[in-house]
């Protein structure tokens, strides 16, 4: 049987229901007793020392570690007895706020204090939207929390408490010196219970998930880790926290063994702008971008060197810095502050972490008549959007008339650029052919972007395959003819975006199957 998991934040817990244990005791039979162990057990002085280290962690961070209560208020979704709203009523939800108060939800995180001044790093959807934020300390003391910022892109927030006397707080580890299979401990309130601790080891590192922004690349840990442990640290045996712990993987909504940690490195840096600017800054070349697969590699004979393509601009009347500095589209980013880019999200992650004050240089290759050149610009960053997920990768359709169907390499069907269609996109020299349709069933179908987007559309227009410009469909169609199975092909394509720049390209990559 089929299924799926959910990978998520951290639920947190609505308090208004009772948390049901179960504790299941297993007892072991006279008869299993009796039975010889298969393998000797590990050396006791090993084990104890494992103990201790597992001991000796938690008193280190454990009282730093602290429970978040949050309360919002939620209007009730139906009126209590019936009835129907008064004539003229401009708006329901308001006429039911007024007969009926909305109510207080409540619902637990947990978060640690990372200054001696009392100032706390939780997750974001913690307290998202709350009225009240109540932090618990290990002592037991409870305190209003400030929000001091946040920061959505990552899921942090920072919070602050006045104590009046100096905190315990926990130190930041390096995340980058995480290794998979190094044992780790979360921290938390899983179910409101504070003052839990599981262990684990990290499972793989970098980790992207479905739900992650482009400044997301977890700790994988198999440690338990439950809702409530939202905002918890996962630390190393040295006691330093070298993650948040914000997303699992689940079917059932709590844990699978599949638990994601915000590194660090990240955490760090986003909780120290925070902390300093109440929010975070980040640098922005104003790109839109592909990652170069092996297709790309091949073709265009870049060995083992990799990138980020320069697909466009994502909005006409967004400065650039990018187009400023000389940047085109078809251009690979390979470099940035001569660090080596491996993709488009390294590429994201470089540059979001330098301040939009700062000077940087990109290295890019670029062709110019048939031959790859280098070069290294100069740029001036920009800041980021505070909305960096715009829709800057999601394609524009051009309607198309009902036309002839032709023949269909790679499971397209294609036809001409008429002249309506080159004048509304502005094409200049050769045209192309127009994507008139797809087979779902062709391999074609299910090529991705790196975005996770489909790579083509209906409407799109091919211009170049294989770094051969193609005019008309008897192009298209020789070059195709030409390819075999395990063949890579890399299409230059524009997807026509109504509004804004005339069109936006894209790099398609796949092999021949």
């Amino acid at each position: 049987m089929a299924f799926s998991n959910r990978v998520q934040a951290l639920s947190r817990l609505d308090l208004r229901f009772p948390v049901l244990l179960s504790i299941a005791l297993f007892c072991a039979s006279p008869a299993a007793a009796q039975t010889p162990a298969v393998q000797s057990a590990p050396p006791a002085a090993a084990a104890d020392a494992l103990s201790e280290a597992f001991a000796a962690a938690t008193k280190k961070a454990e009282p730093a570690v602290v429970s978040i209560d949050t309360r919002s208020r939620v209007v009730e979704s139906a009126r209590r007895g019936g009835g129907t709203a008064p004539e003229g009523a401009d708006d329901i939800l308001d006429f039911l706020g007024r007969q009926f108060p909305p109510r207080p939800q409540a619902a637990v995180g947990s978060g640690f204090i990372v200054d001696k001044e009392g100032y706390i790093v939780t997750n974001w959807h913690v307290v998202e939207d709350a009225d009240r934020i109540t932090v618990k300390l290990d002592s037991g003391e409870e305190f209003p929390g400030k929000l001091i910022g946040q920061d959505q892109l990552t899921d942090i927030a920072v919070l602050k408490i006045d104590a009046g006397r100096e905190l315990p707080f926990v130190k930041f580890g390096d995340s980058d010196k995480a290794r998979v299979g190094e044992w780790v401990l979360a921290l938390g309130s899983p179910f409101g219970l504070n003052r839990t601790v599981t262990a684990g080891i990290v499972s793989q590192v970098q980790r992207e998930t479905e739900n992650s922004s482009p400044f997301q690349r977890f700790i994988q840990t198999d440690a338990a880790i439950n809702r409530g442990n939202s905002g918890g640290p996962l630390i190393n045996l040295a006691g330093e926290v070298i993650g948040v712990n914000s997303q699992i993987a689940t079917i059932t909504g709590n844990n699978s063994g599949i638990g994601f940690a915000l590194p660090s490195a990240t955490a760090s840096r986003v909780y120290s702008q925070i902390k300093a600017d109440g929010k975070v800054r980040r640098g922005f070349l104003g790109l839109s971008l592909d990652t170069v697969r092996d297709e790309y590699a091949k073709v265009y004979g870049l060995g083992d060197e990799r990138g980020a393509i320069v697909t466009g601009y994502p909005v006409a009347d967004t400065p650039s810095p990018a187009r400023d500095a000389g940047v085109l589209p078809g251009d690979v980013i390979v470099a940035f502050n001569g660090t080596r880019v491996a993709d488009t999200p390294d590429l994201i992650a470089k540059v979001s972490a330098v301040s939009p004050d700062s000077p940087a240089n990109i290295t890019l290759l670029r062709e110019v008549n048939g031959k790859i050149e280098r070069k290294t610009l100069p740029i001036a960053l920009a800041e980021r959007p505070g909305d960096a997920r715009a829709d800057a990768n999601t394609p524009r359709k051009l309607p198309l008339e009902d036309r002839t169907e032709a023949d269909k390499p790679f499971g397209l069907t294609i036809e001409e650029v008429t002249a309506d269609i080159a004048a509304a996109l502005k094409l200049t020299g050769p045209k192309g052919v127009v994507v008139r349709a797809i087979n779902p069933e062709s391999y074609i179908a299910e090529v991705k972007l790196a975005t996770g987007a489909e790579a083509l559309g209906r409407g799109d227009i091919i211009q170049r395959v294989n770094r051969q410009t193609v005019a008309n469909k008897a192009e298209f169609l020789a070059i195709a003819a030409k390819l075999k199975k395990g063949d890579p092909v890399v299409m230059h394509v524009l997807t026509p975006q109504p509004g804004r720049d005339p069109a936006r390209l894209k790099v398609v990559q796949f092999t021949v199957q």
